[in-house]
């Protein structure tokens, strides 16, 4: 309410899992906890949360590509009006960068383009290039994004009939290497096992879906502090998705099959292991925008205390994208509940009032 008076509101403000305060004003689109002189002022009451993040999610493209900026617009207001006000977008061919300067959408940081294995990848999404190209177009794609960069790791060969692994080793350990010198980290979509090693030997940051963690490699992952974004809202789709090609690739099905079954032990077994795990929802290609609430709600079911699971969508997300939350003098990005979401995170579904750079806003 940066030229609209000052916002305030009272009730229970979660600054941390273990810092509620009683209130806070928005004051020229600002938090702070200091009582302002008195003015126009417009009373809330409720349970308050940073704004929400989804760090897996895709403005600007859908199953067959880039979008226009109408539809781009759209999905953008859509995932804002879920309460969602970061989005590292992981990966799009379209140029979003139009958004920077619409006050009324959510903040974004962009992946740059996919890059993936020729002909190993969803037609339209990526930059299909072979392994000796892969460290110029990291670099490439690092300058591009907003320090990050994001690798198709395995796709199904259709020479195999099964999941594998999209580039050798030494290939990702000049790229990775490429991406950090320019200041960027470096994510990877992983369905399966066998692309984890390479990318753990060669740096990787973080990995997309990641339902191939194994017992032997969570140790690794949680050693290196490589971060997961599990996407559960996503994996759900796997079994559809199987039977879809169980005739031409019976393998590939029931591969798919088994990770969707241990989806849930896969995640608490990272999480359980001091893995980072962060809520993304695949939005973009053929999810819907908007399904923040609901990934949240997977990752209780898999076994993370709705405490952290809010977390992974909010307090700790935040500080690991490098953004602030609600702190004294930040940009008032905040959402406002009726009831306390660390008691039923099904209350983030329906969000009382959006605040985006101190505006309300839906």
């Amino acid at each position: 309410m940066s030229d609209a008076g000052v916002l305030h509101i009272k009730g229970r403000v979660l600054v941390g899992p273990e810092d509620v305060r009683d209130e806070l004003w928005v004051v020229d689109g600002r938090v702070t906890f200091d009582r302002p002189a008195a003015g126009d002022v417009r009373t809330v009451t409720g349970w308050v949360l940073p704004g929400l993040v989804d760090a897996h999610c895709h403005v600007g493209l859908d199953a067959h590509g880039a979008v226009d900026e109408a539809t781009s617009e759209k999905q953008a207001l859509t995932d804002r009006d879920a309460g969602t006000l970061l989005i590292r977008d992981a990966g799009s061919a379209a140029d979003t960068r139009w958004i920077d300067d619409r006050e009324d959408l959510p903040r974004i940081i962009r992946a740059g383009r996919h890059i993936a294995r020729t002909r190993r990848y969803i037609r339209n999404y990526a930059h299909e290039i072979e392994p000796g190209d892969l460290p110029a177009y990291v670099r490439a794609e690092a300058r591009r994004g907003d320090g990050w960069v994001k690798l198709v790791g395995d796709w199904i060969d259709r020479d195999r009939g099964d999941l594998a692994a999209c580039w050798p080793g030494d290939a990702l350990a000049e790229a990775i290497t490429a991406a950090h010198q320019e200041g960027a980290r470096v994510t990877a979509h992983c369905f399966a096992a066998e692309s984890l090693p390479d990318l753990l030997a060669a740096g990787i940051d973080c990995v997309e879906h990641a339902t191939g963690l194994t017992e032997e490699l969570i140790p690794q992952f949680a050693e290196r502090g490589v971060a997961i974004v599990p996407t559960l809202v996503n994996i759900a789709t796997f079994p559809k998705l199987a039977a879809g090609g169980e005739d031409k690739f019976p393998a590939w099905s029931a591969h798919m099959r088994r990770l969707h079954e241990r989806r849930y032990d896969t995640v608490a077994a990272a999480h359980d292991a001091g893995i980072p795990v962060y809520v993304g929802t695949d939005a973009g290609g053929s999810l819907a925008h908007g399904l923040v609430a609901q990934e949240v709600a997977e990752l209780v079911k898999a076994g993370l205390s709705a405490a952290e699971a809010l977390s992974a969508a909010s307090w700790a997300a935040r500080a690991w994208l490098g953004r602030d939350g609600l702190t004294e003098g930040a940009s008032a990005d905040l959402v406002v509940y009726a009831e306390d979401p660390r008691a039923d995170v099904r209350v983030l579904a329906d969000p009382r009032l959006v605040v985006l750079r101190g505006r309300p806003v839906g």
